[in-house]
């Protein structure tokens, strides 16, 4: 069994449980719920930078990255850096996230929020709107395009937009209506394994209406620089901040480097 085909295994279980724990009706009554979402596509085309910075304390990849860092300390830090979005991760598993994460940057930063997760039922988007996220990511590994159909229609029906992600150029024929971003993710998640070069093999065959993003393994001005030539306007990076000891100054420091580069005031 893969990591992936682990996750989604677990995922199930903790869907179940928390159908009753917290049914769609509890979830709909969340102070988050009636609130007008922060887009992070006007955001991404208006910041050129386009970085949307993650705060993820662990990975089944590598183990322990940062757990000694308030959640409220490096979204702040990251919103004053300029970020365009902030990715949170809420897999509790694997990655050591939470829905409270979220929640508590939701009330203190005033810039999208992502939530990262392994959504595989309605119920979760549902879920997302009522923790204050602006934004879900639909894996396309694990999702057919039926799936990515219907869960990225109702996540528009309540105000949500949807990212799907994809490794591969089979994944592609998954993109259908109502996506506002493609995510194209440099690490294969069956085998957790970061290829650099992913992004600009695929980049040319995403249509042009998408706005494009990349993940993983982005560490580099120059790489972004790179990206940039291919189009993508959109860059998640969450470990190369989180392994340092104060993620934001690191995030500040990178986003200077970057605008400096392209000769932005």
């Amino acid at each position: 069994m893969s990591i992936l085909e682990k996750i989604v295994s677990v995922k199930q279980k903790e869907i179940y449980k928390n159908k009753i724990i917290r049914p769609i009706k509890k979830l709909e009554k969340s102070s988050f719920f009636e609130r007008k979402t922060f887009s992070l596509v006007k955001n991404i085309k208006k910041n050129h930078t386009g970085i949307i910075a993650e705060f993820k304390c662990k990975s089944p990849s590598k183990g322990i990255i940062n757990k000694t860092i308030s959640v409220e300390k490096v979204v702040k830090d990251y919103e004053s850096a300029g970020v365009s979005g902030i990715s949170i991760l809420t897999d509790q598993h694997f990655f050591s996230g939470k829905n409270e994460n979220l929640e508590k940057s939701r009330s203190i930063v005033s810039v999208p929020i992502l939530r990262k997760d392994f959504i595989i039922d309605e119920y979760q988007i549902i879920e997302s709107k009522s923790v204050g996220a602006d934004v879900i990511l639909l894996i396309a590994g694990i999702l057919s395009k039926n799936q990515i159909a219907n869960f990225s229609k109702l996540a528009k029906d309540i105000d949500l937009e949807v990212i799907i992600e994809i490794h591969n150029e089979y994944e592609i024929n998954k993109i259908t209506d109502n996506l506002d971003i493609v995510g194209i993710n440099n690490r294969d998640l069956q085998t957790f394994i970061v290829d650099y070069n992913n992004c600009l093999r695929l980049s040319s065959k995403i249509p042009n209406s998408y706005i494009k993003i990349a993940e993983s393994g982005i560490a580099d001005v120059n790489h972004i620089l790179k990206l940039k030539k291919q189009g993508f306007k959109g860059f998640l990076i969450g470990e190369h901040f989180m392994k340092k000891k104060d993620p934001g100054k690191i995030c500040k420091n990178f986003i200077k480097s970057l605008s400096k580069r392209l000769n932005i005031e």
